[in-house]
């Protein structure tokens, strides 16, 4: 991945970008070969013929990714990166010669509407100019294009200290042209230190700190700097299960990560990321509490429809390609729990809030008074019947608790005696009727047989404590039936225990592992998270990137990439082990006598 804070491309380890949405995380991709083929928009550069292998890695803690390819010619460098601070996204790609004359090979074509929309494309003083309806891309290079059917390609070599270099500036066609179509070199390296500088405030300094720190700047990368809205991911429809029907959009920011994602973010240093996520959250969630959703856009528009876009064979063939998202419209009970910790969460960390704030919140606990006996969609968005969640049931006391504490701890007004009461009978009904006495276990829901990785959260939030025989056998029962290759799957899978309306069958999911690294850490099972967490960082691509799922079958990552709920996980994990202040004991100490 590259990215400007605002949007981001992923290049292949062979030279291709094969994804780029342009000017924002969620509009259409320009390249969209990622879901199809080149035909669908994709720009290559690597060199010509066979026996070609390459290496890749970000220049120290920065997003700039350098790919070297060797050759039996010799050997070339290709830095990508896109530039931060412009007024529109801007990649720069330069190819630089190592050792011997390398001949280059370079394929470009632009597709609007991913992948729907042949540009009309002409030379113009400033570069090769792609215009379709309101989009348009400007294409400055050190070499000349020439037109190959509805591409436009490019032969040049490389000697030694040589350089080719090319940039790409998206901008809207109705708009002025770029009045610089290249800028000077130095941007490159000065994007580059604003990188470092982000870096340095990461203050974790245990083991893997490399990748921890690498997970905390693919955050700031998923985050849109404008509003400060987190994405979960930079893409659309990559299959949860190789050639399946999950295929979800996830360039949207959901709710339901905000503390998590708080406590990463500040126990990483990043306290100005963190309060502008908080920001965009009080925006976005602004308004009646029964209109709240569970996810909304980069920047906190509530429509998100759902469509197919059926010119797309998907990726690896995975069917269909989705963009937009249903789940906008669900119930889901436990997001209301997250929204009011989260709000409790930052004024503990010192962020002031104003009257409105309370109100809000306020207004929330009240909904989920009135609401947390309903059923809902959960944590994993089913889109089959309703159900009666433990883990929503347990945010659902969540909300209460915090709200509880906000009055009792700041002072604030509200119906604490209610609240107490409403609190203390959530409890009581989610140990009474989520909890099997026969096997030890929490469940997924009221009444099911199906286990539900989820339930692991119970005492990270302060619901019970981690040496509560009732979590200590939860924690077996997840051992015994939820590991697929020693990974946490989400929930049990079978034909007649899958509660998601789906077909069954899934990889095993990053962030549920993660939280089974933090129960063994909290439950003082040192070496077993140890080493699940060595096995999970081990998991990450050559650049230490994490998609949501890793099929264990096919000893490969699977789902959208790269997913802000997995880097959150590793690095909230990385903190509970070896930092002094741990972010699941400053979530649940909280609630220790509770």
């Amino acid at each position: 991945m590259i990215g400007d804070r605002r949007t981001a491309a992923l290049v292949s380890s062979g030279g291709s970008i094969d994804w780029f949405c342009a000017p924002r995380f969620d509009a259409p991709a320009c390249f969209a070969a990622l879901l199809g083929d080149e035909s669908n928009g994709a720009w290559s550069i690597a060199p010509a013929g066979d026996g070609v292998t390459s290496t890749r890695a970000y220049r120290d803690s920065t997003l700039v990714l350098e790919t070297t390819f060797s050759t039996p010619d010799g050997s070339v460098r290709l830095t990508d990166c896109m530039l931060l601070d412009t007024p529109t996204p801007r990649i720069r790609r330069v190819v630089e010669g190592i050792t011997g004359t390398v001949a280059m090979s370079l394929d470009y074509a632009v597709r609007f509407d991913y992948g729907s929309i042949v540009p009309w494309v002409r030379r113009t003083d400033d570069g090769l100019l792609a215009v379709a309806g309101p989009d348009a891309l400007l294409l400055s290079s050190d070499v000349e294009l020439e037109p190959s059917g509805m591409r436009h390609v490019a032969a040049f070599s490389v000697a030694p200290g040589e350089r080719v270099a090319f940039e790409l500036t998206y901008y809207y066609s109705f708009e002025a042209s770029p009045e610089h179509p290249r800028l000077p070199d130095a941007l490159t390296d000065e994007t580059a230190e604003k990188w470092r500088a982000w870096a340095a405030q990461c203050d974790y300094d245990g083991p893997c700190r490399d990748v921890v720190r690498r997970s905390l700047l693919t955050l700031l990368a998923l985050t849109y700097l404008p509003t400060g809205g987190i994405i979960a991911a930079v893409t659309t429809s990559l299959p949860e299960r190789l050639g399946g029907t999950r295929n979800w959009d996830y360039r949207y920011c959901w709710l339901r990560d905000a503390t998590l994602t708080l406590y990463a973010l500040l126990s990483g240093g990043f306290v100005e990321s963190a309060n502008a996520w908080r920001e965009w959250l009080l925006r976005a969630v602004a308004g009646s509490p029964d209109d709240l959703q569970i996810v909304y856009s980069v920047r906190g528009a509530r429509r998100l429809p759902e469509i197919e876009l059926p010119w797309l064979a998907g990726y690896e063939g995975a069917l269909p390609v989705r963009i937009g998202n249903d789940a906008r419209g669900q119930f889901q009970l436990d997001v209301y729990g997250e929204v009011v910790d989260f709000m409790y969460t930052s004024q503990r960390f010192g962020v002031k809030h104003s009257p409105d704030d309370w109100a809000l919140i306020a207004a929330i606990v009240d909904l989920v008074v009135r609401r947390w006996r309903e059923p809902d969609r959960g944590l994993w968005e089913i889109r089959g019947e309703p159900l009666h969640f433990t883990h929503s049931k347990t945010m659902a006391w969540v909300a209460l608790d915090r709200g509880v504490r906000a009055i009792e701890e700041f002072g604030l007004d509200g119906p604490l005696e209610e609240w107490r009461a409403t609190r203390e009978e959530i409890h009581a009904d989610v140990c009474a009727r989520g909890y099997d006495p026969e096997r030890g276990t929490f469940t997924q829901s009221y009444g099911s047989s199906a286990l539900d990785a989820s339930t692991l959260l119970m005492p990270s939030v302060g619901f019970l404590p981690y040496d509560d025989e009732r979590i200590t056998g939860t924690v077996a029962a997840i051992e015994r039936d939820l590991l697929s290759g020693g990974f946490v799957q989400r929930y049990t899978q079978g034909p007649d225990e899958t509660a998601d309306g789906l077909p069954p069958g899934e990889g095993a999911f990053l962030a549920c592992s993660f939280w089974l690294v933090d129960s063994y850490a909290m439950m003082g099972r040192r070496a077993e998270a140890e080493a699940l967490f060595g096995r999970l960082v081990a998991l990450c691509n050559d650049v230490g990137l994490l998609a949501e799922e890793y099929d264990t079958g096919a000893l490969r990552q699977v789902g959208n990439f790269p997913q802000a709920f997995s880097h959150v996980g590793l690095i909230n994990s990385g903190f509970n082990l070896w930092h002094t202040s741990r972010p699941v004991e400053r979530r649940a100490i909280v609630n220790a006598e509770a």
